[in-house]
């Protein structure tokens, strides 16, 4: 029985490389029907609101998502598109795994999975001015925001991720040595929930700066990472620059009642309709939406096409070292295959 996803191509390089995905799921045989949403500044334009409700409504009633980069527009009452969905659909774990698939750069066994608390700390929007004198501006203060529910929803899930993927170990990230309420409960949650894992899943904790620096130093010693919002979002951009980049990097908002499944790199307006951009990240991405609805075994063909394409390097994108264009290199995953 096919399954209806909502598909929202997204602004910039995203009508490209969602045409390129999309073949090449139809080309892999995955049974799914594509209800076509508009979100961003192409809602904007066409709908003056950059979350349309019936964009709302589709990923409502089909619990599934896949989506291109967002831009939101300046001046629309919203912090990020992005964020606003994520907030709409309760979508409290971010999933970002990134493992070697550019053979010969400076890492060979790099293969991680950040999960990212996906809805609280400084990026929860609790910030505003402080008037002093005649200076309506003269300071800014932003509320980072850490609650146990919400840490230990991002962290449960990093530990069932571990066993459920026979992964070895989760790794912590914190910087509770120096704010030692906010930071420290999440460090404080993630100690009490890996008890009930003990034996089945290794547990340490790492202060955020000496894990950036691990991280480029010793990759490889790293399996399942869990850490906090802003944390995730910078460490998931260094960890992608690890394995080859932004564009091989997929993510994944997990929620009670649906997820949303992305390329997370942005719209790339430079190189808009040019027909060049590199459609990897949506495609992987796409790989983790099939895993999420059961179908691993036809995203393990995608993967596998994918990646001896890049290895054998005839058909590579600008960013991966070639120049295919974004057709070209959707036409030989889909050869592959």
């Amino acid at each position: 029985m096919s399954t209806t996803v909502t598909l929202i191509p997204g602004d910039g390089i995203g009508p490209d490389i969602t045409e390129a995905t999309v073949r090449v799921l139809d080309a892999a045989g995955a049974d799914l029907t594509w209800d076509r949403q508009l979100a961003g500044a192409s809602a904007a334009a066409r709908f003056n609101d950059p979350i349309p409700d019936a964009t709302l409504d589709s990923i409502k009633k089909n619990r599934v998502a896949l989506k291109g980069p967002l831009e939101t527009p300046v001046g629309e009452g919203y912090r990020s598109v992005n964020v606003a969905l994520r907030r709409s659909f309760d979508l409290y774990a971010n999933v970002r795994p990134a493992h070697v698939i550019l053979h010969g750069g400076r890492f060979e066994k790099v293969d991680i999975v950040l999960i990212r608390e996906n809805l609280e700390g400084l990026y929860y929007g609790a910030e505003h001015y402080i008037r002093i004198a005649d200076d309506p501006k003269a300071a800014a203060e932003s509320v980072a925001l850490i609650t146990r529910y919400g840490s230990e929803r991002a962290i449960r899930y990093a530990f069932e991720y571990a066993v459920t993927h026979g992964r070895r170990k989760v790794t912590l990230v914190h910087k509770a040595n120096i704010l030692k309420f906010s930071q420290g409960l999440f460090l404080e949650v993630g100690r009490e929930i890996a008890r009930d894992y003990a034996g089945r899943v290794q547990f340490e904790d790492r202060i955020v700066d000496a894990m950036a620096m691990q991280l480029v130093l010793k990759p490889e010693q790293f399996d399942v990472v869990v850490t906090t919002n802003l944390f995730g979002d910078i460490l998931s951009d260094l960890i992608s620059g690890l394995v080859g980049g932004l564009g091989l990097a997929p993510g994944a908002n997990i929620g009670p009642n649906a997820a949303i499944f992305e390329a997370v790199h942005g719209t790339a307006p430079d190189i808009a309709g040019k027909g060049v951009a590199n459609p990897g990240a949506l495609i992987l991405a796409a790989c983790l939406m099939l895993d999420h609805l059961g179908d691993t075994q036809r995203a393990e063909r995608i993967r596998h096409a994918l990646h001896a394409v890049i290895d054998e390097g005839k058909f590579r994108t600008r960013d991966l070292g070639g120049s295919a264009s974004t057709r070209e290199f959707a036409d030989a995953i889909i050869a592959k295959l």
